[in-house]
């Protein structure tokens, strides 16, 4: 077996950060608006970094910026829930996405209670109410890695993704399909 030897030191920054910020742009994902509430108060943001870890137990993982105005927020709670986002919600999403005040965020929506106390959306294409189970810091981020508790599943198949900096739908027929 060929063992692939670093050309670096630990520390080193190995690539420039607007390049990878350019090249992470060709990067589609779907896009999220991932909340919390409890003793520390309701909080939310938007997000593309979140994937599936495992399904035995079923797991997330969540990227979520230490700088973040929400940071606290989430940590002190530990507990969110992951609302993919439909079509529909792109404005919603620049909302989440940006410096709105918190009550104005949620105000521009419906929103239910999980079985954590954490906000759902009413209408997303899919949401995963969580307990933070553990925290990783990574650079300039926390890596929390979210037991589901519960799905709740929505009535569409189009989801809403970003690539190359603009919304795109997601849902349309395969492209493999004859």
């Amino acid at each position: 077996m060929n063992t692939i030897q670093p050309h670096f030191s630990p520390g080193d920054q190995m690539v420039d950060r607007d390049l990878f910020r350019s090249a992470m742009a060709s990067v589609g994902a779907a896009v999220h608006i991932v909340t919390t509430d409890g003793a520390a108060g309701r909080a939310g943001f938007a997000a593309t970094a979140i994937c599936s870890v495992s399904d035995t137990p079923p797991t997330l993982l969540v990227c979520l910026n230490r700088s973040s105005s929400v940071y606290q927020a989430f940590k002190e709670n530990g507990v969110l829930t992951v609302n993919t986002l439909t079509p529909s919600h792109t404005v919603l999403s620049g909302l989440f996405g940006g410096k709105t005040p918190m009550e104005e965020r949620f105000a521009a929506a419906r929103w239910l209670k999980g079985e954590t106390g954490a906000p759902v959306l009413a209408d997303a294409a899919v949401s995963f109410d969580c307990i933070i189970d553990t925290r990783v810091p990574s650079g300039t981020h926390d890596v929390l890695f979210c037991r589901v508790v519960m799905v709740r599943e929505g009535q569409t198949d189009d989801v809403l993704a970003y690539h190359q900096r603009r919304y795109h739908r997601l849902g349309q027929p395969s492209l493999l399909e004859g």
